[in-house]
This record gives C-alpha cells, sequence and structure tokens, in this order.
C-alpha cells in the first residue's frame, strides 16, 4: 500500500472501531465479538507505530496510551460546579418547590417552550437517575476531548484527562447530528462543549477488584464510588484502564450552539453527539409523579449494576432555570431527592461532651464501631439536650444509626425492648467540661453554651479554625501546635499569632531553625490576606465560605483595605441593611451585627491590626469605579472571557450583577445566543449592549 492507501486504511479502522465502541459500551447493544475488535485495534496501533506522522489524539488507541503521571495537575474550572440541595422526604421536595414558586411569582414569568407551559403555578419537571459515582467534566474543542477533570473544590479541580480517556464510553471525538448545530453550508459544525457527567464502576466488577485487592492484602474499596475516585486517581492510566469503568454525562455546561429549551431537550442532545446517557430519566409534570417515581426506583435500585443513591429532579425549562439561577452554594432549580440513608445497629458505649468555638456543648455518642454505607462509624453526634431527650437515648443503650447525606453518623432511634437494665442516665453538665465555668441555655436556642469566652476549648477551637486553609491558611500551625503554643502560653488568641518571633518558637519541644522559620513565613504571607478569606477566618457564628464573599463583596463597596476600615465600615451598617443581602437573611445578618458590636471583637480585629494585617484584595478607588451602581444581567455566550470573568469586572468597577431583568437594570450585556432575558429587556426598554461595547465599557 502507498502513504494514500495507508492513511485511508487508518481512517476506516478508526471509524469501525469508533462504531464498534458506540454499539457496544453506549448502546449496550454488541454487534461483533471482542476478538474482531481487537484484531483491528491491533491493526490500527500497528500501522500508527510504523507511521508515526498519522497519529491522532482522538484515535482509539489514545485510550490506554497515556504515560504515567507524577502527580496531576490543578485546573480552574470554566464553569463553576455547584454541588445539590439534599431532601430525605416528600414534605422536603413540596417546600422546595414552594420556595421556588415564590420566586416565579415575584417575576411574574411565563415560558411557553414546555409542553405543560409550565409557570410559578405550574411547574413541570425532568427527573433522572442519580448515579453514585465520581463526578467527571469533560472539554470539546472543535469536537476532539481536549481536557478532563474532577470536581475539586468546584472552582479548581484536577486534570485527569488520560485517566478519562480510558473509559470506552466516553467519545473522544463528538458526532454533528443535531440540525441545531450545523453550518449555514449544512455541513457539520465544529462544537465546543463543556459536558458533565459521572464516572462510575459496575457491580460485578467491583466485586472482582475487591477479590483480588484483599489477596494482595491491600484494603477492599466500600462503593462503586469509592472505586471509581480510586480508580480515576490512579497516576497510571494504564491502571484505570484495568478497572474498565463505565460513565453517564447528564449535564450540558456550554456549547458554541443554541441551548435546548428544556432539561428533557438537553439530554436527548447530548444522546446525539455521542454520550451514554442514562435512559431512566422521566419527564414528570407534577410533584406526584415524581413521588412515584421515587417509590418505583426506591424498591428497583439495588437489582441495578450500578450504584444509585436518589433522584435528581431539575425544573425542566430552561428559561425557568436562568431565572431560578443559584444560591452560593447549589442551584436553585435542582435538588437532590435522597433514598433513604444506610441503617445500622450498635451499642452506646458512652456519652461525652465537646466544646465548639462558639462555647455550644455538644454530647457525642461514643459507639461500638459499625459499618454504614461503606464507611466505620465509632460517633455520632447528639447535637443537644433536647435530642436526647426526644430520644430518650441512654448509656449502654442498643441503637439505630444512619449517615445523613451519607456522610454525618446520627443516632435515628432507641431499640428499648433490648435494654438489659443496666443502662444509665446521661445529664448535661451543670459546668463546662473544660474550663469549670457555669453553663447555659439561651433563651429560644437548644444549645448549651459556656460562659467564659476564654474557655481553653473554645480559644483552640477558634484558633485552628483561624488558621485552617479556608480561612488565613497558615501552614505549619497544625491543631497539635496550635494546643502546644495555647499551654506555653505563648498565645492566647489569634492575633498573638502575629507577634511570635524566633526565639519564642525555636526552644519549644520538637521545632528547630527550620521548622521555626518555615511557621514564621507562613505567618508573614498571611498578613496580607484576602477580605472574604479573614472574615471566615473570624469565625462570626453563622458565617460560612460562601457568606464571607457576600459579606466582602458588600464591604468592597466601602472602599475596605485596611482592617479598621472593616471596623468602621460594618459598624456602620444598619441590621436591616445588612439582613436585606441576598444570600445573608434574619439570622445571620443578627449574628454578623452583634459581633461586630462587641467590644472584646473591636480590640482583637485592632489587634490584628496592629499585627501587620492588610487586606490584600484590590480595591478600586473612587475614580475607577465608573460602573458605581449601575446594574448589569448577562445573557448569552461571551467569546472574550467567561461569564465569572465578567461579573468580577463589573463588581470591582462597583456594578451589580443581578440574575433576572427588571426595571432597575441598567444593562443587558447581550452574547450570542441570547436567553429569554433578551426578550424581557426589550420588553421592558432596558438597555442592551453587544460584547464589544460591555468591554470598552470595562476599560
Amino acid at each position: 500500500m502507498d502513504k494514500t492507501q495507508i492513511k485511508k486504511r487508518v481512517e476506516k479502522l478508526r471509524k469501525q472501531i469508533n462504531e464498534m465502541r458506540y454499539q457496544y459500551h453506549v448502546l449496550d447493544k454488541p454487534d461483533m465479538d471482542d476478538a474482531v475488535y481487537d484484531s483491528l485495534t491491533r491493526e490500527l496501533r500497528g500501522l500508527e507505530n510504523k507511521f508515526p506522522e498519522l497519529k491522532s489524539k482522538v484515535s482509539p488507541t489514545e485510550r490506554i496510551g497515556g504515560i504515567a503521571l507524577k502527580k496531576f495537575a490543578k485546573i480552574k474550572h470554566q464553569v463553576r460546579q455547584w454541588s445539590l440541595q439534599d431532601a430525605f422526604d416528600f414534605t422536603e421536595v413540596k417546600d422546595w418547590e414552594e420556595k421556588i414558586k415564590r420566586i416565579l411569582n415575584k417575576e411574574k414569568i411565563t415560558d411557553k417552550s414546555t409542553s405543560a407551559k409550565a409557570t410559578a403555578d405550574k411547574l413541570d419537571y425532568s427527573c433522572e437517575i442519580k448515579i453514585d459515582g465520581l463526578k467527571i467534566i469533560l472539554t470539546y474543542v472543535n469536537g476532539e476531548l481536549t481536557q478532563a477533570a474532577t470536581r475539586g473544590d468546584g472552582v479548581i479541580g484536577e486534570n485527569v484527562t488520560a485517566q478519562i480517556k480510558t473509559i470506552q464510553s466516553v467519545p473522544l471525538q463528538l458526532t454533528s447530528l443535531p440540525t441545531s448545530l450545523l453550518s449555514k453550508e449544512g455541513g457539520a459544525k465544529k462544537i465546543d462543549a463543556t459536558v458533565i457527567g459521572e464516572a462510575w464502576l459496575n457491580k460485578e466488577h467491583l466485586a472482582k477488584i475487591n477479590i483480588e485487592r484483599k489477596k494482595s492484602g491491600e484494603p477492599e474499596f466500600a462503593n462503586s464510588r469509592n472505586a471509581a475516585a480510586g480508580s480515576i486517581r490512579q497516576l497510571d492510566p494504564k491502571i484505570t484502564a484495568e478497572r474498565r469503568l463505565d460513565s453517564f454525562v447528564y449535564d450540558l455546561d456550554a456549547i458554541n450552539g443554541k441551548f435546548p429549551p428544556t432539561q428533557i431537550a438537553e439530554l436527548k442532545l447530548l444522546e446525539n453527539l455521542g454520550f451514554k446517557i442514562n435512559k431512566e430519566y422521566q419527564y414528570c409534570k407534577n410533584l406526584d409523579e415524581v413521588q412515584a417515581m421515587y417509590n418505583e426506583w426506591k424498591d428497583k435500585r439495588n437489582k441495578q449494576n450500578y450504584g444509585i443513591d436518589g433522584l435528581v429532579i431539575k425544573v425542566n425549562s430552561k428559561k425557568i432555570q436562568d431565572i431560578l439561577g443559584y444560591t452560593g452554594k447549589a442551584p436553585r432549580w435542582a435538588l437532590a431527592y435522597k433514598f433513604a440513608p444506610e441503617k445500622a445497629i450498635t451499642v452506646v458505649e458512652d456519652i461525652t461532651v465537646q466544646v465548639g468555638r462558639t462555647g455550644a456543648l455538644t454530647p457525642v455518642a461514643h459507639l461500638r464501631p459499625v459499618s454504614v454505607a461503606g464507611t466505620t462509624v465509632s460517633r455520632a453526634t447528639l447535637h443537644n439536650e433536647d435530642e436526647i431527650a426526644r430520644l430518650g437515648i441512654k448509656i449502654g443503650d442498643t441503637v439505630v444509626i444512619h449517615k445523613a447525606g451519607d456522610i454525618i453518623p446520627e443516632v435515628v432511634e432507641v431499640l428499648k425492648k433490648m435494654r438489659t437494665g443496666k443502662e444509665r442516665k446521661f445529664n448535661m453538665p451543670g459546668k463546662c467540661p473544660i474550663c469549670g465555668s457555669t453553663v447555659e441555655r439561651r433563651a429560644g436556642e437548644a444549645a448549651t453554651y459556656c460562659t467564659n469566652k476564654k474557655c481553653f476549648a473554645q480559644e483552640l477551637e477558634r484558633i485552628i479554625h483561624f488558621v485552617s486553609k479556608k480561612g488565613m491558611n497558615i501552614e505549619g500551625l497544625g491543631d497539635k501546635i496550635v494546643e502546644q503554643l495555647l499551654n506555653e502560653g505563648l498565645i492566647k488568641d489569634a492575633a498573638d499569632i502575629y507577634y511570635l518571633t524566633a526565639g519564642d518558637l525555636e526552644p519549644l519541644e520538637r521545632f528547630a531553625e527550620k521548622k521555626t522559620n518555615n511557621i514564621l513565613v507562613s505567618i508573614e504571607h498571611s498578613r496580607n490576606a484576602e477580605l472574604a478569606k479573614l472574615l471566615y477566618a473570624l469565625g462570626i457564628r453563622h458565617v460560612g465560605e460562601e457568606t464571607a464573599i457576600l459579606i466582602s463583596q458588600k464591604s468592597i463597596k466601602s472602599k475596605v483595605h485596611k482592617v479598621s476600615d472593616l471596623i468602621f465600615e460594618m459598624q456602620k451598617v444598619n441590621l436591616e441593611e445588612l439582613q436585606g443581602i441576598e444570600g445573608i437573611g434574619e439570622i445571620v445578618g443578627q449574628s454578623i451585627y452583634e459581633w461586630f458590636r462587641d467590644k472584646n471583637n473591636i480590640e482583637f480585629l485592632k489587634r490584628l491590626e496592629d499585627g501587620g494585617i492588610i487586606i490584600a484584595k484590590h480595591i478600586t478607588h473612587n475614580a475607577e469605579r465608573k460602573l458605581s451602581n449601575k446594574v448589569f444581567v448577562l445573557t448569552g455566550t461571551l467569546s472574550k472571557l467567561t461569564r465569572d470573568e465578567a461579573k468580577d469586572k463589573i463588581r470591582e468597577l462597583g456594578g451589580d450583577v443581578s440574575s433576572s431583568v427588571s426595571k432597575n437594570t441598567d444593562y443587558v450585556v447581550a452574547g450570542e445566543e441570547p436567553g429569554s432575558k433578551y426578550d424581557k429587556a426589550k420588553e421592558l426598554g432596558v438597555k442592551i449592549i453587544g460584547e464589544e461595547e460591555f468591554v470598552k465599557l470595562l476599560k
């Protein structure tokens, strides 16, 4: 054969192998024997080795051709990855629907694109099986798989492209069947897309792998999710290939074409593009149909060859999804309706009390170790005195435990008929078990608190929280070292950390010059603090990462670049304004308001500033804040910057970003394929600008 014939032969081999792969791994309809597949693959590999110039990144031979990595590279997701809000009973599902109806009623939205004409009063849903696997994010450029990543923290994930390529049901190259993705000439359009899916291992393969791991003395995988994660995190993709993982794709995050009008249509588009989808999804015109599907799958989920832990309910209309938007952690338009978690029986061997950073005394049950949902549980929180009374729990009781959300162990029932008469009643202590101070139960609260704000246990937990990675990120100051510094009297609170010297640390046990220097360098780095991280580190009650970001965004508008500025601005804001910030609310707002009016907290902040803390996040000056008080809404795809980058630019220049169009909107920025927000802007007479004009406005 000459070169032209060889090239044609290679192309035909690839096409034949890909068709067989699709039939076998996506459609589950093998039309040829495995020996034929193997023979074709061997021939293709031989030709590619002989003629390296014919090799391609999307060749079937690339699936197990990756070189073992030394470590996984970190990558930033193009689109932020969210978690889902959980529900464990139908009442919670109905509460979720009522909440989104209230949001929609404010907007008076009617979406005529769905067969049920979904409105705030009549929503319809897409219900999908929730696979118990590992989330994967796949990016395609010009129709070719260029990157695969894990979820990570939702913003930064790990590059596992070589490992994901070993999954036969993941296409290396997309098809172009939908008419919406055809070029003007009628030919196939090159597709740029980001899709979301789940990598999983079937139960048969899991059983075989665990047999081999047991033989070789390795710990067995607890469940399919654990096995999938362990397989994808193999630095050598050849090991991943041996595990024979599978996949389902269920979401389209981005595409250089028109988004489907509904979630159901999106699943069909994904299937047309060549992805394997779980075909057990169902269109539900109301929550009663959702519950019927839930009851059906609750009984038959264990008969499937993959792990299932519930349903995912999504508002079917994409336009309504856009209106609902996101909270700080999850989409408002989707809900994970979990099956009842796995339960187990064990014995309460003791009940002790922990003291947290807020001073709350939390009773903890020490259990006879037992396996629940694939992990060994030996402790479970009992929350507070009321919960102990409700359960009627005693030391020595036989109890039923489960893992709420398959994560947090919880006692749900006491088997009182199992009692022998030797069980002992537990009483909450009248004094703090750490410092001996009196305890109190505040009006309207279930928790009991230590009254001593300088309690060692509280201070220890506060400092550990302060130096944590999500807080000030002071490397080297682990729990034990923080406790050691407190015991030695070198620090009494987190502010004292910024006054430590080499002379303080080097004499300590297990400290040396290098360890001391590393800690001091890390402390020095942390003096340039991002405002959101500092706010989180302060340990204000009810303030987590997302809330800290919300406060920081509010404070940035007030030119905060010193700790004293933060004090001034947060004391200036009134309670109603604070509670009115979207995502904060009444309880959290009250907590923040009170924290910044406590003289001890203000003194602590002043000592932080005296210790060298400055706000590192860039704050624009008045002259630069040309978008001050301007409200923007983004719609469609922007080509010159990502949606998040656009939002950051607007906020840096003093503007606000809204998820919905109203008469208070100043600009609607319309990218390619704008959605219903564009129509709403035209209806209300809101100014619409394109991406070029938007970029000029930013400059």
